[in-house]
């Protein structure tokens, strides 16, 4: 994090314990990009192998088309988290901007606890769906189906640790560098 309104190479006031949620944070998504970039080479592979199977061997193998759609599944999770830690997602910036800074930092504030709470849903409608699918199995694949609803749990666990990290940077005066600097 960056305090606001300084040098990109000059760092703001840490103190250890706000180095400590950064460093936990970093690592979480750290953690998630490097999950993603695993899943999508297993996605690559898996849908080279189908076309492989289907023109070289003459034999589609019927697993392959069900994994890569789950792993599709997983990356647009992670995706979706990271995309909130950067501030990627959709925002009025030209709104935000006019107002004046107190209640920039509000509304600031505000829309990364509705992005949170958006997150908490997630987990809450992919953990109840997740349960509630747990017993029946994948037709192509030895898996439950409620594999399905992991990703969307997942992603919103990461989105509300990151809509925090948001609001306790506003807090502190400072940004959240995006993760791909």
């Amino acid at each position: 994090m960056r305090a606001r309104g300084e040098g990109a190479g000059q760092e703001g006031p840490c103190t250890q314990e706000g180095l400590s949620v950064r460093l936990g944070l970093q690592a979480r998504l750290m953690g998630s990009l490097v999950a993603v970039t695993a899943l999508l080479v297993v996605l690559i592979l898996c849908v080279q192998w189908q076309v492989f199977g289907r023109y070289v061997l003459n034999d589609t193998p019927t697993w392959a088309e069900n994994l890569a759609l789950l792993l599709v599944l997983f990356v647009t999770a992670f995706g979706l988290a990271v995309g909130v830690r950067d501030a990627g997602h959709i925002g009025l910036e030209s709104l935000l901007i006019l107002l004046p800074l107190p209640w920039r930092r509000r509304v600031e504030c505000l829309v990364h606890a509705l992005v949170g709470l958006f997150g908490v849903l997630m987990v809450h409608g992919g953990s109840t769906w997740a349960v509630a699918k747990w017993g029946e199995n994948k037709p192509m694949l030895p898996l439950p189906d409620g594999i399905d609803y992991v990703p969307l749990i997942i992603a919103g666990v990461l989105v509300v640790l990151f809509s925090i990290e948001h609001i306790w940077a506003i807090w502190r005066g400072h940004t959240v560098e995006p993760a791909w600097n």
